[in-house]
């Protein structure tokens, strides 16, 4: 019998946040995998370099191209069957520029699957305050084009990633874990939910090639991921014999924070106000006309639980 061919991928924005996590994902699942690499990369930046000559060693194949170089971008996308845009969230422009990927998509005609940047809030449904809603609204727009130009997707929506909140127990100010005392948005009782970047893009790289993540979003909510900010403050406090005072910000409070603080601290106390107060993670049902659920796609994968993500920082 004929063995089934693997999909390549091809990975847009390869050394950013995700980008790593989805290159390991791939290669462990078996898949032809490229990456897009500006030459002025490899020329002005040795540590991303390093990690590109790296990736090579791995058995990625390095595609040097630039977004804005569109002969190079379609070039690359005709050599794969898959697209993962990475693009940061270092500034909107960045996003909105995902608009290029969608055209030489379209022109080369050969994509059977994109992912666009995403890995957050279901950005169609969520409601959430500047300078985080202009962000969002750019990856809608981005959604529409893609919709428009006919490219097969599958947008991913992950909610909480953990390396940023859980590495500091959630404290919007701070880069590590509290010592004497915890600053919980809110009432604290409003659950949230947390996945592994590891996690996010194992599921995101299983869907490629699934009819039922075609054209949908797909949402990783795990169950055991689910969690108050009050529940994860007694978790850490049971693992490490510490007792936090804990200092509860109401709502009034936050929105001062997100007027008032210096960049980049009110993007986000917005994506913290959304998720921790309002519960924009949690608070509806997915349609199944509009999206599927991940853990439930794969149950044979063993995705990280709360529980032992928090070991890793700890």
């Amino acid at each position: 019998m004929e063995e089934i061919r693997k999909s390549r991928i091809l990975i847009i924005g390869v050394t950013g946040y995700i980008g790593r996590h989805l290159v390991e994902a791939s290669l462990s699942l078996g898949h032809p995998t490229f990456a897009l690499v500006r030459e002025a990369t490899m020329a002005n930046h040795p540590e991303k370099a390093h990690f590109v000559h790296g990736l090579k060693d791995s058995g990625v194949t390095i595609l040097f191209g630039d977004l804005y170089d569109y002969e190079s971008l379609v070039k690359a996308i005709k050599q794969v069957d898959v697209v993962f845009s990475l693009m940061g969230h270092h500034s909107v422009k960045q996003l909105e520029d995902q608009i290029y990927i969608v055209s030489a998509i379209k022109e080369a005609g050969n994509i059977k699957r994109f992912f666009p940047s995403e890995y957050g809030f279901d950005v169609d449904k969520v409601q959430i305050l500047e300078p985080a809603k202009s962000m969002l609204g750019v990856k809608a727009r981005v959604r529409k084009e893609i919709r428009m130009a006919g490219i097969p997707f599958t947008f991913v929506s992950s909610n909480f990633c953990s390396t940023y909140f859980l590495s500091r127990l959630c404290q919007v100010e701070s880069t590590g874990f509290p010592d004497e005392e915890v600053r919980i948005l809110g009432h604290g009782n409003t659950k949230v939910i947390f996945n592994s970047e590891k996690d996010i893009a194992t599921y995101a790289i299983r869907a490629i090639d699934d009819p039922r993540t075609l054209n949908k979003v797909l949402y990783v909510r795990p169950a055991a991921n689910h969690c108050s900010l009050n529940e994860l403050v007694s978790l850490f406090e049971k693992k490490t014999n510490k007792t936090l005072k804990r200092i509860y910000i109401p709502e009034e409070e936050v929105l001062k924070k997100i007027q008032s603080s210096p960049e980049p601290l009110p993007f986000f106390y917005a994506i913290a106000h959304a998720g921790f107060i309002k519960g924009e993670t949690c608070n509806f049902d997915i349609d199944p006309l509009v999206g599927v659920e991940a853990t439930e796609l794969y149950p044979d994968l063993k995705y990280s639980t709360l529980d032992e993500v928090l070991n890793q920082f700890m």
